[in-house]
């Protein structure tokens, strides 16, 4: 349990806590419903296999939104340590004003329009909100709202002169709206975009509510579930003729019980439709980060794909691929012999193999190796011994590639000092 007073601004008590549940129901309440006209509710949830959460919010949250935003902290706190121990679909009930006294804040909260640095906290109950239940609410807070809720009921239904009674109740009223009808006006509008920006929950609404109830007048209520419904709300309206403020269960505990139970189940539903899209998300967030990485390996690849040309063969399957010296010889005497354009791929066996670090090795480096490659078209050019290799060919007059090679008697004495070992 968590205590009330100390500036929380009320109190915040399980009414029913079980190891297996389907949920849990937050049951918002104000200071004009007593605890034992909740033990009800809790009952009626507890039975339908839902763990109960009230928040009995004090009376003065209704003027104070600190109070109020301090309960509210209170109550998602709560809602995270249980949630992080076994996630399940959340539904918070609104009775009376229990919305003005502290679920509106929750809503800011989660939404991210008030305690923006908390919202990432508290991503977890949003995630798991999954339904509202609204019961002779939403209060609309007008400047009669003194007259209305500060007397207790006992007091109106007092023997005697009638008049007393509502002198006493104007008198109150005259004194909080002196105090906080500049205020209310305010508070109202936010009060009011708080509970229609719920919407953006994507959970389903059922309003119960009488033409009987004069604290929570049906146009109101009526109003509140056709813009709820503008805005994309899936919105069901339970109207039960004859019942008053808080008594509809009372009155019609067959009609009421359903109308929940079908809620409920359409709360379950929803949870489990966003379970399952979070974790899509979350497998598409892995699949875009490995397609990332690969993109960022091809990329690297290509840079240094230019390097690779500039590789000294160093093992005994290595070849060069050098032009040959017949043609070189022969393009100014055949002309025949340019248009073949052939090309002649040395072996170089593993005994005469040349080591990269060698003068031979750098200065064949030097000389054969083009410092830029591009323009060349790379392409298989069969085998030799059994082995696959690569000619590669730009498009080229004759005496320019053979500007890049080596003269062959250079290369034939090269070679001939290399196994002699004077290179």
């Amino acid at each position: 349990m968590w205590g009330g007073g100390g500036g929380i601004g009320g109190d915040l008590h399980w009414g029913r806590k079980e190891a297996q549940s389907r949920g849990i129901a937050v049951v918002f309440a104000w200071a004009s419903i007593q605890l034992r006209h909740l033990k009800s509710y809790v009952d009626l949830y507890a039975s339908l296999g839902w763990n109960c959460l009230v928040c009995h919010a004090d009376f003065l949250n209704a003027f104070y939104p600190e109070r109020a935003m301090s309960l509210a902290f209170v109550v998602l706190n709560g809602l995270v340590e249980e949630l992080r121990i076994r996630p399940c679909p959340i539904v918070f009930v609104a009775l009376s004003g229990g919305p003005k006294a502290c679920m509106y804040k929750i809503f800011q909260v989660i939404d991210g329009t008030c305690g923006e640095m908390y919202w990432g906290e508290y991503q977890l109950v949003r995630n798991c909100f999954s339904g509202h239940i609204y019961d002779s609410s939403p209060v609309d807070f007008t400047s009669d709202f003194g007259a209305r809720f500060t007397l207790h009921p006992s007091i109106w239904k007092m023997p005697g002169s009638s008049k007393l009674v509502s002198w006493v109740a104007k008198g109150v009223a005259s004194g909080l709206d002196a105090l906080y009808l500049t205020r209310f006006e305010s508070q109202r509008v936010e009060y009011w975009q708080a509970l229609y920006s719920s919407v953006n929950l994507s959970a389903p609404f059922l309003i119960v509510c009488s033409e009987k109830d004069e604290l929570a007048p049906y146009h109101i209520i009526c109003n509140f579930a056709q813009r709820l419904q503008d805005l994309g709300g899936e919105v069901k309206l339970v109207k039960l003729n004859g019942s008053n403020h808080i008594g509809h269960y009372k009155h019609y505990p067959i009609q009421y019980r359903a109308a929940v139970t079908n809620l409920l189940d359409k709360a379950a539903s929803v949870y489990s439709q966003k379970i399952r899209l979070l974790g899509e998300r979350a497998s598409m967030q892995g699949m875009h980060d490995e397609i990332s990485e690969l993109i960022c390996d091809l990329q690297n690849a290509a840079i240094n794909s230019n390097q690779s040309f500039r590789r000294v063969a160093q093992g005994p399957g290595d070849h060069f691929f050098l032009p040959s010296s017949s043609e070189y010889q022969n393009g100014r005497e055949s002309p025949s012999l340019q248009d073949e354009q052939k090309e002649r791929s040395i072996y170089l066996p593993s005994p005469s193999r040349i080591n990269a670090h060698s003068v031979l090795g750098q200065f064949l480096f030097d000389v054969c190796v083009p410092k830029n490659v591009e323009g060349w078209d790379i392409k298989f050019g069969g085998s030799l011994n059994g082995q696959p290799f690569a000619s590669a060919r730009r498009n080229l007059p004759i005496q320019e590639i053979y500007g890049f090679g080596i003269r062959p008697w250079l290369y034939e004495l090269l070679m001939v000092k290399n196994e002699a070992g004077d290179l």
